[in-house]
């Protein structure tokens, strides 16, 4: 499996998706703070399993495709750093 070189945010990718509509229009109608939103579209925090089904459901997507998102810029972003040596068990 080839993995994607420097994935988006999926704050990003969710930006797209709100294309005319507000982060305080899209905050109620998720049911979550303007603040917790814009945390992620600004790529501040992550997509929790909670937010993944709330966007699924309003945007007729799954929630394994936020999740997944999430995942694969999670571990690029730790993949950029020095890793300790590990030992096999």
């Amino acid at each position: 499996m080839s993995r994607m070189y420097n994935p988006a945010h999926p704050g990003e990718v969710l930006k797209d998706w709100l294309q005319g509509i507000s982060i305080t229009e899209a905050a109620c109608k998720l049911s979550v703070t303007r603040t917790a939103l814009s945390r992620i579209l600004h790529g501040h925090t992550g997509i929790s399993a909670d937010m993944a089904l709330r966007l699924a459901e309003a945007l007729g997507t799954s929630p394994e495709l936020w999740l997944g998102m999430q995942t694969a810029w999670e571990l690029w972003q730790e993949q950029q750093k020095p890793r300790p040596r590990v030992e096999k068990l």
